[in-house]
């Protein structure tokens, strides 16, 4: 059976950072529905003031995240060392675990700057596992075309024979960034104990005869393991899904932890200077 839509809920407009223009796609309240993610952001401005001043230092703990850069030109610094260039196409994936302080501050003045980031939730047996990161250039990504010429661009998981970027054994993160030519369609299996959402980017698609516009969050009800569209224009579709925890789920800004003594634990930490030892 294919999958329905189960709701479609419009991006709320935000900021973060030190001030970074963002659309809020996946909230805190639908942490539990969409476990194991924990929120999507959308970033995208021609406008250097939305976005110059970027993500100076702050920390996390207790999940990944993964930022998948569109346009722009994004430099990445954490406390372990690592540095990265994210640029057109690109994609790094952090795990914070145990903790990391980073910044990632825009390499631009002007332009275009667009793109996502994704957080996922850790285990609580992996919280506090050391962290760890990798970043990829566009041709680092692999991808396919199905008869259709539809481009799939595997950023995590599986899809047919090609692996992604990234994978992860116990969430089982399937991301894909969908290019579709007008008229064509896509199908993929997602398993039905598997959580799944799309984010429609340019144009538009049908999903069992329902348009999908941009700038929404669809949650895919787990009533199939199929997702199937139909691409009315030339479409960009960001498709999303995982194996939840079902693990107790309390964050406080930029921790995510099982309880709240964790969370306490995790300010005392970086307060004292130790978050990321």
């Amino acid at each position: 059976m294919n999958r329905s839509v189960e709701h479609s809920i419009p991006g709320q407009a935000t900021s973060d950072g030190a001030g970074v223009k963002l659309t809020r796609l996946l909230q805190h309240t639908l942490q539990q529905r969409l476990d194991p993610f924990l929120m999507l952001d959308a970033f995208g401005s021609d406008n250097p003031n939305d976005y110059i001043a970027g993500f100076p230092n702050h920390p996390h703990r207790g999940f990944e995240t993964m930022t998948y850069m569109l346009k722009g030109r994004m430099l990445h610094q954490d406390s372990s060392g690592n540095e990265g260039l994210l640029e057109d196409g690109g994609m790094q994936w952090m795990s914070a675990a145990r903790g990391v302080i980073h910044s990632e501050i825009p390499q631009q003045e002007n332009g275009v700057m667009a793109g996502f980031q994704l957080w996922v939730n850790l285990p609580a047996a992996h919280k506090m596992d050391d962290p760890w990161y990798r970043d990829f250039q566009r041709d680092d990504l692999p991808s396919y075309s199905t008869e259709h010429g539809v481009e799939v661009i595997v950023l995590a998981g599986q899809s047919q024979d090609t692996n992604g970027a990234v994978t992860r054994p116990i969430t089982q993160p399937l991301v894909l960034d969908l290019h579709l030519p007008a008229h064509a369609p896509f199908s993929h299996p997602v398993p039905v104990t598997h959580n799944a959402f799309l984010v429609v980017y340019e144009g538009t698609v049908t999903l069992n005869g329902q348009e999908l516009t941009p700038h929404h969050l669809v949650i895919l009800a787990n009533d199939g393991d199929h997702v199937q569209l139909h691409a009315s224009q030339d479409a960009k579709v960001l498709l999303v899904a995982g194996q939840p925890l079902n693990e107790p789920i309390v964050q406080y800004g930029p921790f995510v932890m099982n309880t709240n003594e964790q969370i306490q634990q995790a300010l005392h930490d970086f307060r004292a200077g130790t978050l990321t030892r």
